[in-house]
């Protein structure tokens, strides 16, 4: 596994340190399982790093290859192709007593698409390959396709291929999604520059708070006062995601972002990779975060911090992006008129000053 492009794992005993000046962030239980049962010592992206200097290609034809949300191959003069995947591993990314499998279809999908989002790309076509336990039922399979088709329909996606293979062990899905963009329009993570205001979309820790509550056991009175209707809010974010294609391709087509990552493994994780590939630092105020009222609810029930939950949380499959700051009152402006929520919560400064939370 080399990078979101090659199917890496996102596992928080690959993730580097925190920020310094920040707080100490927990572990991030992802998807719709806790992580922590991985047990490879091996550090993702210093992982990613390593392949990229080794099998990194210089082909003319590769505009963007490991590394990034997505692969970008120049196919003619007026198209890009974007290519993307994702592995989920049962007991390490989902576990089917907190979810069904027509939610870790959906949630399996929404992933790709997610990446094709930051990258401002169209999704078009996904392919699957599925490992499949003995004990599977054909109408197991069919719903976790229906999750799958669900997700993509939104988009026009068009299933056109896959492979299955017998697992000896739990469930294994793989998508490959294809996705287009006009050349020269593509995000990058490598875009942001110095004094660049930095965005996100939607809100954050929603899908994290919503893991916490199906993982606690019937009658568990940690949360109980949280609203139903919160909770079921937050558990919905956390098993149908949505991926932001709309507010990515209007970033692109627009010429808004300079750069734009997807919060896949949380902000304060995320950002460290965009400010590594761009040669910047960053700064974020902590009272900017936006953070749904649910999620403030259970985190003050919980006794957490709720912008330490934002920033920890991860797959909320929101946007993090940045404009130039020359265009702030302007951007306000457009993105309101979209109906697009979208929240300045920082600002890019030089890399010396690295990453810092106020």
């Amino acid at each position: 596994p080399a990078s979101k492009n090659q199917g890496a794992p996102s596992s928080p005993l690959m993730r580097a340190p925190p920020p310094c000046g920040s707080a100490p962030t927990p572990p991030v239980s992802m998807a719709v399982s806790a992580r922590s049962q991985a047990s490879s010592k091996i550090r993702e992206f210093d992982l990613i790093n390593a392949l990229k200097q080794r099998y990194g290609s210089a082909s003319p034809r590769l505009v963007q290859g490991i590394g990034d949300d997505a692969a970008v191959i120049a196919s003619s003069p007026n198209r890009d192709y974007l290519l993307t995947t994702d592995l989920l591993a049962e007991g390490i990314h989902f576990n089917l007593r907190t979810a069904t499998l027509i939610d870790i279809g959906f949630r399996a999908a929404a992933a790709n698409l997610s990446d094709i989002a930051a990258m401002g790309g169209i999704p078009v076509y996904f392919l699957v390959s599925l490992a499949v336990p003995r004990s599977a039922t054909v109408r197991q399979v069919e719903q976790l396709y229906d999750g799958m088709m669900a997700a993509c329909r939104a988009h026009r996606v068009e299933l056109i291929g896959g492979d299955t293979s017998a697992s000896k062990g739990g469930w294994f899905v793989n998508i490959m999604l294809i996705g287009s963009a006009e050349p020269g329009s593509v995000l990058l993570r490598s875009g942001a520059r110095v004094g660049d205001d930095l965005y996100v979309t939607g809100t954050l820790g929603d899908s994290r708070a919503g893991l916490h509550m199906l993982e606690q056991p019937r009658g568990m009175t940690q949360a109980r006062s949280v609203r139903p209707a919160n909770r079921r809010y937050l558990m919905r974010r956390h098993l149908r995601p949505t991926a932001r294609i709309h507010e990515g391709r209007w970033l692109s087509k627009a010429g808004w972002a300079t750069s734009a990552i997807d919060l896949s493994d949380g902000l304060s994780g995320r950002l460290r990779h965009l400010c590594a590939e761009s040669g910047v630092g960053a700064v974020i105020e902590l009272a900017a975060l936006p953070i749904s009222s649910a999620c403030r609810q259970y985190a003050l029930s919980v006794k957490r911090d709720p912008p330490v939950l934002a920033l920890a949380g991860g797959e909320d499959y929101e946007l993090l992006f940045t404009v130039p700051a020359r265009q702030r009152t302007r951007f306000a402006r457009a993105s309101a008129q979209r109906q697009f929520r979208m929240t300045r919560v920082g600002r890019m400064t030089p890399a010396k000053e690295g990453l810092r939370m106020m």
